[in-house]
Order: C-alpha cells, then structure tokens, then sequence
C-alpha cells in the first residue's frame, strides 16, 4: 500500500494513548489533532538535524548551562489530549525536568517552560512546520523555533517566489513569534546562542 506522507496515515483520530501504543517506539511519527503523520527522516533531512545539533552542543558547552540536545522525544502540549509533537531538535533544560511527571518513565515532555529552543527540518509534511507548530510553539511559549527548509519545499506565503532553501528564524515577543527569512550567506543572528557564527546556506546545504 503507498501512503501519501503528506496525509495522515489513518482515518480513525488516535488519543495520545493510542498513539503511543501504536507508534510510540517508532521515531518517524508524530501526532496532530488526532492525524498521525510520517515525519520522512530522509538521508538529507538527517544530514541538516545533525548538523544543527552538533553547532547547538558546542554552544551548549561553551555556555555551561544546564541544557542538553534532545532528538525525536516527545513534545505534548498539556492542554492537548490528541497531540504529540516530535521536533527535530529540542534544547531541554534540565533543571526544569523535575516538573515533568512523564520524564522519569519516557522521553515525553509536557511544558513548553522545559525548552529553550526547537528546530524542524522541512520535509513534504511542511504546512505543519509553517502554520500549526508556529503557532503551538509559541503558545508554549518556546523562545526560539528554527524551520530549516533546505529544499525550498515551503508555500510561497512562507518562503516567497521563486521558491529556494530558506532558514526561518522565530523569536518570541509578546506571546508571538516574529519571523526572520535568511538565504544564502546572510548570517544567522540567535538570541538563544549569540555567539553562534553560522550562515543560512552553511545549515541548508548540510544536507548535500
């Protein structure tokens, strides 16, 4: 059977539950409004996560605070009982951990206050990066969210026309993201990681 990864997989809304039950051991899937979705984790999409992750854990390191990189955990907003994000990237601060009743058992955080920061790398499923989770985000209340477009997949609302690789960066003001689009050489500026020195096209073009 061919399944079109841009659609939910089932037509039945899953609980959170049954979500976990079905698809919780398995890192490619996520859930939204009850949709499960494939989240595509294609060689190139791998190449850019790792590579945001390894410049995001040297930052961390520098800083010495007490955050770690976590990949594909689970993000369910508390509010939310058919919803289960799983980012790409999360920046996890750990002193906030003791507050998540789920942690000890699984890898599943509920409070936006846990994370410092988010990134997704863009594949076919890209009207969730741009519209649902920029707006779940920053309900959460998550400081900064990167959506790492490499392909240029994005609506031309969202990456403009002609369409091309675009690194969107969101900085939380006022309860609301405020979106900064960087292409080519232009050098990315992170209120999360200010001495990061990185450019849009050094993390586009990880992914080959």
């Amino acid at each position: 059977m061919t399944i079109a990864i841009d659609q939910p997989i089932q037509q039945k809304p899953l609980s959170f539950d049954e979500f976990l039950d079905r698809y919780g051991g398995d890192n490619r899937y996520e859930l939204i409004d009850g949709e499960v979705f494939d989240l595509e984790p294609t060689g190139p999409h791998e190449e850019v996560a790792a590579f945001i992750t390894t410049k995001i854990c040297v930052q961390i390191d520098g800083i010495g605070l007490p955050w770690f990189v976590l990949q594909r955990g689970l993000l369910r907003p508390s509010n939310s009982s058919m919803t289960a994000f799983r980012p790409d990237i999360a920046v996890v601060n750990r002193e906030e951990l003791p507050k998540e009743l789920l942690w000890s058992e699984q890898s599943i955080l509920t409070l936006g206050s846990s994370i410092k920061f988010v990134a997704e790398v863009v594949s076919s499923n890209w009207q969730n990066d741009y519209a649902r989770k920029v707006e779940d985000y920053a309900a959460l209340g998550i400081p900064e969210y990167w959506i790492a477009d490499y392909a240029g997949l994005g609506g031309t609302r969202h990456i403009g026309k002609p369409k091309q690789p675009t690194l969107s960066i969101c900085t939380l003001v006022d309860g609301e993201y405020e979106i900064q689009k960087l292409r080519g050489n232009q050098a990315i500026v992170s209120p999360t990681f200010p001495e990061l020195k990185l450019t849009a096209e050094k993390v586009l073009r990880a992914g080959g």
